[in-house]
C-alpha cells in the first residue's frame, strides 16, 4: 500500500484520480481540451514513475515533480508550464501562512492594541500588516479557485492588501460636511466662516478620507461648494474696512480687490497642501481630484478662476504640481460657446492645461451625462476615472458615493486562447465575467463584516451615503449598497490583434468587434445590477502595475506573439496602442463610443508635442464635444523643468536654458494622475517610452489643428 506524505506530515492513501484531476485542471487553465484517454495515459505514466521509486511513502512534492516532468516530456509543454506556474504561486501562499496568518487575522478583527496612539482606521491597520503579507493572507482565505484565478493572471483583484480592510474611493460631499462640521478623532471642527479656513479644511477632508480608503478622493463640485464661504468672507472684509473708517463710496471696490487676493491665497494653499500633505501612514499625498467649471453663481466662478490661476503658477519655483487632478466640466450654454457667460473660464482652463497638463476635461453634453444634468444632478469623475451616477438603491449622483471595489479581466489572454474563434472567445469571456462576479460578491461578504468604527472618518462622520443613522458597531453593509462594483478590462487592442490580426486603430471590422466585446461586458454588468440589486458597472481599468503584470504572465505561457505579447505592457482599456501612428481626429472617433459603455470610468488621452497652446487644446475639445459623444479627455505631453530654478524646457534640451543646470525633472501622466518620471513602474515606463504624439506627419493632423 502506497501512502502519500502531505506537507504538514499527515499521511493518506495514494489516489491516482487526484493526478488526473490536476492534469485536467492545468489543461482547462489554458483552454486546452484533453481527451479522457489522453488524461488516463498521462496518469498511468505518472503512476508508473511513482511505482519505479519502489517506496512505501512518497511526498506530495515528489508526485508533483513527476507529473510536471511527464507533461513537459510527452508533447504537452503548455499544460506543463501552466501546472508549474500554479504550483509556484501556491508555494508562495504556503510559505507565509502559519504564525503570520494568525497575527494578521487578529489585527484585522480588532486594533485596540498596545499603542494607544494608533487608531482604528485603514492606515493604522496597514502599519501593522505589511502590504504584501496581507495580500497572501487574503488569497489564502478565499476559495482556492478564486485565488488561483488571481495568481495565474486570469483576473486581478485590485488592492488585494486592502481586501478585508476598506473600500476604494469617494466623492466627498464637501459643502455639506463643512457646513455641519466634523471630527477627525481629537475634537470637533466647526463650520468655517471664511474662505481661507474652508479651503484649508477641504484639504483635511481629502487627507482624512484617504486614510480610511485605498483609492482616490474627489471634491465633486468644488467651486460651487467653496462659493458658500465667499459671501461671509466678503462681509467680514467689508466690516474690517468700515472699522478702519474707509469712505463708503470706495468701499465696494476695495472689498472686491481684497476678496480676490484672499481667495487667491486660499487657493494657493490648497495647491501647496495637496502636494505636501501626506496620508496613508505618511507614504504619499492624497490621490485628490477637483471637479469645477459649472458655476451657479459669480462667487463660484470667482473661486474657479482663482484656483486655475494659482494652479497655473505652480509650486514655489514654478514646479509642476502633481496633485490635485483637475476636471473642468464643459457645457453648452454655460461655458462652451463664445456667448456663454463663463466662456472665459473655459479659455483659462485650456490655457492652464497647455502648460500643466491639468485640467482634464469632461463633456456635460454627452448624452449619458446630459440626462442627469437636465435633472439637476451634475456628473463628476476622478483622475483614476471613477464615474458613478446611476443608483438602483436610491437617488442618482456622486456625493457620498464611490467605487467599492474593482476587479479586472485579462482580456488578451482570452483572445489568445480563442485562437481566432469569435464564438469561443465570447464563451470564455462569459466564464471570466462569472468569475469576476463571484470574486466581487466574495469581497462583499468580507467587507460587510466591517463596522462603522473600522472606517471612523468616512463612515463615522457620515461622508458615505448609506451611513446615515448607523452606530459605530453597525455593519457598513448599507454603504456597500450605495457604491459601485466594477468589472474592468485591459488590453482590448491586443485582444483584437489576437482574434483578427489587427487592432481597432487599423481595421474597421476590428473596430466593430471591439464595440461588440465591451457591449457584451456592459450588458452583463447591467444584468447583474437587476439580479443582485447592487450597482454593477463596466470599468476601463486604469492599470498601472497590472499592465506589466498580466503580459509577463502571458509571455511565460504563450511566448511572444506579434502585436499581443511582444511588448512589456498591455494597452490600457480600450485605447488605441500608444505606439500606433494615428491622427487626433481618428483617435477621438475610435475611442468615443467606449465612454458611454464604460459607466464605471473612462478616459481618452491625446498625446501632443511639448507644451501646446490653449487655442490648440480648445480646437481638439471643440471637435470632440461638438461632433462625438465622447466625455472625459486628457491632453498629454512631456513636461520637463529645471529643479534648481524652475525654468520649463523643450524636449530636446539637455540642460537648463536659464541657469545651465543638469538637474532636470520630467513629469508625465500615468493612468489619470501626473507622476514624476522616475516613479513609473516597469510596464508604464516602457509604455511611456513607446508613446507617439498625434502630430507631425500623421495624416490630417496639420489640417485639423490649424482650422
Amino acid at each position: 500500500m502506497l501512502h502519500v506524505v502531505k506537507r504538514d506530515g499527515r499521511e493518506d492513501e495514494f489516489n491516482s484520480l487526484k493526478i488526473s484531476e490536476a492534469i485536467k485542471g492545468a489543461a482547462e487553465e489554458i483552454s486546452f481540451h484533453l481527451k479522457e484517454s489522453e488524461v488516463m495515459e498521462l496518469t498511468q505514466r505518472a503512476v508508473k514513475s511513482i511505482e519505479e521509486l519502489e517506496r512505501e511513502r512518497v511526498t506530495v512534492e515528489e508526485i508533483q515533480n513527476l507529473v510536471e516532468k511527464i507533461l513537459l516530456q510527452n508533447g504537452h509543454r503548455s499544460i506543463g508550464i501552466a501546472y508549474s506556474n500554479y504550483r509556484k504561486e501556491r508555494t508562495k501562499v504556503r510559505e507565509i501562512k502559519s504564525d503570520l496568518m494568525r497575527a494578521i487575522r487578529q489585527i484585522g478583527v480588532e486594533t485596540d492594541r498596545d499603542n494607544a496612539n494608533v487608531g482604528n482606521n485603514f492606515s493604522s491597520k496597514l502599519l501593522r500588516i505589511a502590504s504584501e503579507s496581507n495580500k497572501w493572507h487574503n488569497l489564502a482565505c478565499m476559495p482556492k479557485h478564486l485565488a488561483k484565478a488571481h495568481e495565474n493572471g486570469d483576473i486581478y483583484y485590485h488592492d488585494l492588501d486592502s481586501y478585508n480592510l476598506t473600500t476604494n474611493c469617494l466623492h466627498i460631499p464637501t459643502k455639506e460636511v463643512l457646513e455641519r462640521g466634523f471630527n477627525t478623532g481629537y475634537g470637533t471642527i466647526n463650520r468655517p466662516r471664511r474662505i481661507e479656513s474652508a479651503a484649508e479644511l477641504s484639504c483635511i477632508l481629502l487627507q482624512s478620507t484617504q486614510n480610511d480608503m485605498f483609492g482616490g478622493q474627489s471634491h465633486p463640485d468644488f467651486d460651487n461648494d467653496m462659493a458658500v464661504f465667499v459671501e461671509p468672507t466678503r462681509q467680514e472684509i467689508k466690516q474690517e474696512f468700515m472699522e478702519l473708517g474707509v469712505n463708503e463710496e470706495n468701499i465696494d471696490n476695495l472689498v472686491e480687490k481684497k476678496l480676490g487676493k484672499t481667495i487667491s491665497q486660499a487657493m494657493q494653499g490648497i495647491v501647496y497642501n495637496l502636494n505636501t500633505m501626506h496620508s496613508r501612514a505618511g507614504s504619499q499625498v492624497p490621490f485628490s481630484s477637483i471637479n469645477l467649471g459649472i458655476p451657479f453663481s459669480k462667487d463660484a466662478a470667482l473661486v474657479c478662476e482663482k484656483f486655475l490661476l494659482e494652479y497655473e503658477k505652480g509650486l514655489g519655483k514654478g514646479e509642476q504640481p502633481i496633485f490635485p487632478n483637475i476636471i473642468f466640466r464643459v457645457k453648452e450654454g454655460i461655458n462652451r460657446e463664445k456667448n456663454d457667460p463663463y466662456y472665459y473660464l473655459y479659455e483659462l482652463a485650456c490655457r492652464v492645461a497647455a502648460k500643466r497638463m491639468n485640467p482634464t476635461f469632461m463633456n456635460m453634453d454627452s448624452d449619458f451625462n446630459k440626462v442627469y444634468f437636465d435633472k439637476g444632478v451634475i456628473p463628476a469623475t476622478m483622475g483614476c476615472r471613477t464615474y458613478i451616477m446611476s443608483n438602483i438603491n436610491g437617488e442618482p449622483g456622486t456625493k457620498g458615493r464611490g467605487n467599492i471595489a474593482p476587479t479586472t479581466i485579462n482580456l488578451p489572454r482570452i483572445g489568445i486562447l480563442a485562437k481566432g474563434n469569435i464564438d469561443k472567445f465570447f464563451e470564455l469571456l462569459l466564464n471570466k465575467l462569472e468569475l469576476g462576479k463571484e470574486a466581487l460578491l466574495h469581497r462583499y461578504g468580507v467587507l460587510k463584516h466591517l463596522k462603522v468604527k473600522d472606517l471612523p472618518f468616512v463612515a463615522g462622520q457620515g461622508l458615505m451615503k448609506g451611513s446615515e443613522g448607523l452606530t459605530p458597531d453597525d455593519s457598513i453593509e448599507p454603504i456597500l449598497k450605495q457604491g459601485t462594483w466594477s468589472i474592468g478590462f485591459i488590453g482590448l487592442a491586443e485582444t483584437l490583434t489576437a482574434l483578427t490580426g489587427k487592432h481597432h486603430g487599423e481595421d474597421e471590422n476590428s473596430r466593430e468587434l471591439g464595440i461588440r466585446i465591451i457591449s457584451f461586458i456592459r450588458e452583463y454588468t447591467d444584468k447583474l445590477t437587476q439580479e443582485t440589486k447592487l450597482n454593477w458597472s463596466t470599468y476601463a481599468t486604469p492599470a498601472e502595475g497590472l499592465s506589466g503584470r498580466f503580459i509577463l504572465q502571458d509571455k511565460k505561457v504563450f511566448g511572444e506573439i506579434k502585436g499581443v505579447t511582444d511588448k512589456d505592457y498591455y494597452t490600457n482599456g480600450y485605447h488605441v496602442p500608444v505606439g500606433y501612428a494615428i491622427s487626433i481626429k481618428d483617435k477621438i472617433d475610435i475611442e468615443a463610443p467606449y465612454h458611454k459603455l464604460c459607466n464605471a470610468g473612462h478616459i481618452t488621452y491625446l498625446e501632443v508635442d511639448d507644451c501646446p497652446n490653449g487655442e490648440a487644446i480648445m480646437r481638439i475639445l471643440d471637435y470632440s464635444y461638438k461632433h462625438t459623444n465622447i466625455s472625459y479627455i486628457g491632453i498629454n505631453f512631456h513636461i520637463r523643468y529645471c529643479r534648481d530654478c524652475g525654468t520649463y524646457l523643450q524636449s530636446g534640451d539637455q540642460k537648463c536654458t536659464f541657469c545651465g543646470s543638469h538637474n532636470i525633472q520630467g513629469v508625465s501622466r500615468v493612468t489619470g494622475y501626473l507622476s514624476l518620471d522616475e516613479r513609473f513602474g516597469p510596464g508604464k515606463y516602457h509604455e511611456r517610452e513607446d508613446r507617439l504624439t498625434h502630430t507631425n506627419n500623421q495624416p490630417g493632423y496639420r489640417d485639423y489643428i490649424s482650422r
